[in-house]
């Protein structure tokens, strides 16, 4: 139905799996559970999706993305890892070596590289900078981050939840932000 395949041994793809024309799947890919992927879908190499629902026009490189809904023209990767629970908008930018679990990323959101972004909401066109962290974790209990539209959060960040970081507001690269940032 119009999906390639360039190395068909080393692709599986599960019996429930549904998968859009002009979608490429590269060598050492996986597509398992009820999965769904767009046409004109680039999915590889060394790649496994589980039980998620993936819009027209992603790309995903070297990466796992499991229980999630990726919109349309989202690119992950290399070596991320799209978590239970996530939805990424349409042209959301996750780069290498990110993980997103249980978050929504609006559209054109970007975190470039080397970040973890849990339990949160992240507005339209906000950039997260390298190795920032959103400390979801208290020890007890897991508690939400919320970045407002077009927000920039400085590389290395830590974001300490519960908080609100506002519309348009910036962290420097290194901060520790343990209260709210107005917009």
């Amino acid at each position: 139905a119009g999906v390639s395949i360039p190395d068909p041994t080393t692709v599986y793809i599960d019996l429930d799996v549904e998968l859009g024309h002009d979608t490429v799947l590269l060598p050492n890919t996986h597509v398992t559970g009820e999965s769904r992927v767009g046409t004109g879908c680039v999915i590889g190499p060394d790649t496994t999706v589980s039980g998620s629902a993936i819009g027209a026009g992603c790309r995903i490189v070297n990466s796992v993305v499991d229980g999630a809904v990726v919109e349309d023209d989202v690119d992950i990767g290399p070596f991320s890892h799209i978590r239970p629970g996530t939805h990424l908008e349409s042209e959301v930018h996750i780069g290498s070596s990110v993980e997103v679990k249980n978050s929504r990323l609006g559209r054109g959101a970007r975190s470039g590289h080397f970040s973890y972004i849990g339990d949160a909401q992240v507005g339209a066109n906000v950039n997260i900078g390298a190795g920032t962290v959103t400390c979801n974790y208290d020890g007890v209990r897991k508690h939400p981050t919320i970045i407002g539209e077009g927000a920039f959060i400085g590389s290395g960040s830590m974001l300490v939840a519960p908080v609100t970081i506002g519309a348009r507001a910036q962290t420097g690269a290194g901060a520790v932000v343990t209260r709210d940032v107005p917009p």
